[in-house]
C-alpha cells in the first residue's frame, strides 16, 4: 500500500538481497502479462514509491500526481500503446503528455519495435572497432532530412549530450568561448547544457558555470544583435546563439515571425553560428519536420533528441555542415561515447524516420493541432476566469492558467479522470498538451471532454 512517510532504513551491502530483488523483477518482466498474478502486480505497485523514497529521490513523490493524487497504490509505468498507458493494475489513462516529446509515433510503434527486435538478436551493441553500418546509415538519413547543406553528425543518448557536443564544436571551430541564450530557454542539465538554460532555480546552486554565457530576451532578435555589438566592442568572443526554435519548457512559446530569419542574418553579419536545439521541437512535433522549417532557417548546428528515438530506445544527436566539421576530422577520438549512436538506438532511429513519413506525423500535428486550438479556444470562452488561453505550434501546446494554484486543479483534475498532462519546468501555470502525433480523433475528443468536466468542476 501506498506509505508516503515510511522511514528511510539503513542501506548495508548484501549481496544476496541484490541478487533475489534482481531474479525477481526479471522473472516478473519476463512473464506474459496474462499470466502475472494479483499479488504480483499489488507487490509492483506496493514497491514503486518506498523504492523511490529510500533509493532514489524521495522528492519526486512530493512531485508526481502519481503518487499525491491516487489513494491506495502509486501508479506506476507499466504497459502502453499508441495513446494509452496502463499501470500495473491495469488503471487505464489517455497519455497527453507524450513523455515530454518522446512519443512522437506513439507508445510502442510496432514497426519501432519489431526493428528494434530484429537488431537485437543481431547484435546490441558496437564491437568498438569495426565501422557499425546503422550509425553511418542513420547519420546519411538525417543529412537528406536536415535543411540546407547539413551533412556530418554525432550520436549520443540524450538530449543534453547533443547540445554539450554542439557547444564543443562551436568552440572547435570558432576558437571562442561566448554564447548567447535566451531567457526561459531550455537546454539540459548537465553543467555545459545548464550553463545556456534560462532559469535561475537550476543554475544558482552550482554557480559559477561556463563563463562567457549572455542571457536575452526569447523571441527578441534586436536584443541578440545588441548583445553581438556589445561582444565586439568589449573583445568578448562569442561562438554562437543558442536558441529553440520554439520555447518548449517555458510553456510553448511561439516566436514572431521574423524572429529566425533575423537571427541568420545577424549571427552572419557578426560571423557566428547559429545553433537550433531542436531535442522538443524535432521530427514533426509542431508541423513541419524541424521547428526552423516553419521560416525556411537553416541553422549552421542542429540538435536532436526525444523523438529521434522513436520513444523506444535513447537516441539524440547535433549534426552541422561539412565546413564546419572539418575540424572534428584531425582527431576524431576529441568528442567520443561509448553507447551514443549504438545499433540497437540506430534501428529505433531509422524506423522512427520511416513512420515519421510514410504516416506523415508533421501533417497530422500540424493538423490535430489546429483542431485542439480551436476547441480549447472555445472553452476559453465559456470559462474565462480558469482558462487564459492556449498558444504553441502543431502538437507542442501550452494552456495558459490565471495562477500556478488553478493550475494545478486542472493537471490534477485530469489526472483524477485518467488523463495525463504535466505543466512546465515544474510550473503550473502553463500545462502542455504534447501527445502522439498519430493520436486519434476520438482519443483528443474524449480529452476535451474531461478537460471540461475539470473546468466546469474547478468553476462550481
Amino acid at each position: 500500500m501506498l506509505d508516503k512517510k515510511k522511514e528511510q532504513p539503513a542501506c548495508q551491502r548484501d549481496v544476496d538481497t541484490a541478487f533475489s530483488e534482481a531474479r525477481k523483477m526479471v522473472d516478473l518482466i519476463t512473464t506474459p502479462e496474462a499470466d502475472l498474478s494479483q499479488a504480483d502486480r499489488e507487490w509492483v505497485a506496493a514497491e514503486v514509491s518506498d523504492n523511490f523514497a529510500n533509493h532514489v529521490n524521495k522528492g519526486f513523490l512530493e512531485y508526481r500526481k502519481s503518487v499525491t493524487e491516487t489513494r491506495d497504490f502509486a501508479l506506476t509505468d507499466w504497459f502502453g500503446e499508441g495513446s494509452i498507458l496502463k499501470d500495473v493494475l491495469g488503471r487505464e489513462y489517455i497519455d497527453m503528455l507524450g513523455g515530454f516529446g518522446l512519443y512522437g509515433p506513439g507508445i510502442r510503434h510496432s514497426k519501432i519495435v519489431e526493428a528494434v527486435k530484429a537488431q537485437l538478436d543481431r547484435s546490441p551493441q558496437y564491437s568498438q572497432e569495426m565501422l557499425d553500418p546503422l550509425r553511418a546509415h542513420l547519420a546519411k538519413v538525417i543529412a537528406k532530412l536536415t535543411p540546407g547543406d547539413i551533412q556530418y553528425g554525432f550520436f549520443a543518448n540524450s538530449g543534453t549530450e547533443a547540445v554539450d557536443g554542439a557547444m564543443k564544436l562551436a568552440k572547435f571551430y570558432t576558437g571562442k568561448k561566448g554564447f548567447i541564450a535566451t531567457m526561459g530557454g531550455f537546454h539540459g542539465k548537465s553543467l555545459g547544457a545548464l550553463s545556456l538554460l534560462g532559469k535561475a532555480v537550476y543554475r544558482e546552486p552550482v554557480l559559477p558555470l561556463l563563463e562567457g554565457i549572455h542571457h536575452v530576451p526569447f523571441g527578441d532578435a534586436d536584443a541578440v544583435k545588441n548583445a553581438l555589438e556589445a561582444a565586439k566592442i568589449t573583445g568578448a568572443g562569442i561562438a554562437a546563439v543558442v536558441a529553440e526554435p520554439i520555447q518548449g519548457e517555458a510553456g510553448a512559446i511561439v516566436p514572431p515571425d521574423d524572429y529566425w530569419p533575423m537571427l541568420r542574418d545577424i549571427c552572419d553579419h557578426y560571423g557566428v553560428l547559429l545553433i537550433a536545439d531542436e531535442v522538443q521541437t524535432g521530427f514533426g512535433r509542431t508541423g513541419k519536420i524541424f521547428g526552423v522549417d516553419h521560416w525556411n532557417v537553416t541553422p549552421d548546428i542542429m540538435c536532436f533528441g526525444k523523438a529521434l528515438g522513436g520513444g523506444v530506445v535513447p537516441m539524440s544527436g547535433f549534426f552541422s555542415t561539412a565546413k564546419i566539421w572539418e575540424c572534428m576530422e584531425p582527431n576524431p577520438f576529441m568528442h567520443t561515447t561509448t553507447t551514443g549512436g549504438n545499433p540497437l538506438a540506430c534501428a529505433s532511429a531509422l524506423a522512427a524516420v520511416t513512420v515519421l513519413l510514410e504516416e506523415d506525423l508533421p501533417g497530422q500535428a500540424a493538423e490535430k493541432g489546429e483542431y485542439i486550438l480551436k476547441k480549447v479556444g472555445e472553452l476559453r470562452d465559456k470559462y474565462p476566469t480558469i482558462l487564459e488561453g492556449i498558444r504553441g505550434k502543431g502538437l507542442l501546446l501550452g494552456m495558459v492558467f490565471p495562477s500556478d494554484e488553478i493550475g494545478y486543479k486542472v493537471a490534477s483534475g485530469l489526472f483524477s479522470r485518467k488523463v495525463l498532462t504535466a505543466g512546465t519546468l515544474t510550473n503550473s501555470k502553463t500545462i502542455r498538451i504534447e501527445p502522439a502525433l498519430n493520436v486519434p480523433y476520438d482519443i483528443i475528443d474524449e480529452m476535451l471532454v474531461r478537460l471540461e468536466e475539470t473546468f466546469k468542476a474547478i468553476a462550481d
